[in-house]
């Protein structure tokens, strides 16, 4: 059994939502408790060290220190797409998760190995505000081919900068929040073997049984497997527009009551889990959102 993280992907950095109104995705991310970055348009190349292009998206974000959420706008629709945002709203109707990589070419020699066939290398590029001024945010991406992930689009970041991502002044949240806890998917009864093996090799890590689940335990964060039949259990009341899906996050706070009271003060209803409390897609912008204490 291992005992040790691999080399290259040890945590989950981020989730992601698609929207088309990040206004109102906004909103309703500060009234569930989140601070939120400004607004900051993306820039992408092909390649480490190609030209910077203008793309059709911009972000904001709740940070947390280590991982943090997604808010991915299509702001300007004519604009280029070089990493296929519109496609992939139409393709998945869960989450996108992106994996946090040491090595991001480690990452995707390592995929190709395992026959999880990748994107080349990928830079990504925004300007974001600090109280020094104007700073460059940089990474470099490899996105696992969607052949491989139909449960939602995967991909591995390595961080050049990140100190101009988790800035101080962003990690306090309202409702206590302190980092992602873990990403579920769910995928039909007689699937699920298959996607646990399929993870164990992307995440070249072990897989734990925990009730229900199949769990992948990483540095920061985990991978949680549930056949749909378990579904009721883990989220009561949910239904599923899809399967296999990367169907909620959850996220770890301080207080739990003192998350939910706030949130149902804003009035957002709550839903109790085994484990805490979740709100439902349709007042989560799309995708469950689950909390959990520290």
């Amino acid at each position: 059994m291992n005992t040790e993280y691999a080399a290259d992907i040890d945590y989950i950095d981020h989730t992601v939502l698609i929207t088309t109104d990040l206004t109102a995705a906004s909103a309703r991310y500060a009234a569930l408790g989140f601070t939120l970055s400004p607004v900051s348009p993306h820039h992408l190349a092909e390649r480490p060290g190609g030209p910077l292009l203008p793309t059709c998206t911009a972000n904001r974000c709740a940070y947390f220190g280590q991982s943090f959420i997604e808010l991915l706008g299509i702001v300007d629709p004519a604009a280029p797409d070089p990493w296929g945002v519109h496609q992939l709203r139409q393709t998945y109707r869960g989450l996108l998760m992106t994996l946090g990589s040491r090595d991001v070419q480690a990452t995707a020699e390592r995929l190709r190995a395992a026959g999880l066939a990748s994107t080349g290398i990928r830079a990504l590029q925004r300007e974001v505000s600090t109280p020094d001024g104007p700073r460059t945010v940089r990474a470099d991406s490899v996105r696992i081919d969607a052949a491989h992930t139909p449960e939602g689009a995967l991909q591995a970041t390595q961080h050049f900068t990140p100190q101009y991502v988790h800035q101080p002044r962003y990690l306090d949240h309202p409702n206590g929040a302190v980092g992602l806890h873990s990403v579920l998917l769910v995928a039909p009864d007689d699937e699920v073997d298959g996607h646990e093996e399929r993870y164990a090799r992307i995440l070249d890590a072990d897989v734990w049984i925990e009730g229900p689940k199949r769990v992948i335990h990483l540095r920061h964060g985990r991978v949680e497997i549930i056949p749909q039949s378990s579904l009721d259990d883990v989220l009561p009341g949910h239904a599923l527009p899809g399967l296999p899906l990367l169907a909620a996050h959850t996220v770890a706070v301080r207080d739990l009551t003192a998350a939910r009271k706030l949130i149902e003060h804003n009035e957002i209803s709550t839903h109790t889990t085994p484990e805490g409390f979740y709100v439902t897609a349709e007042d989560a912008y799309g995708v469950p959102l689950a909390f959990t204490q520290v």
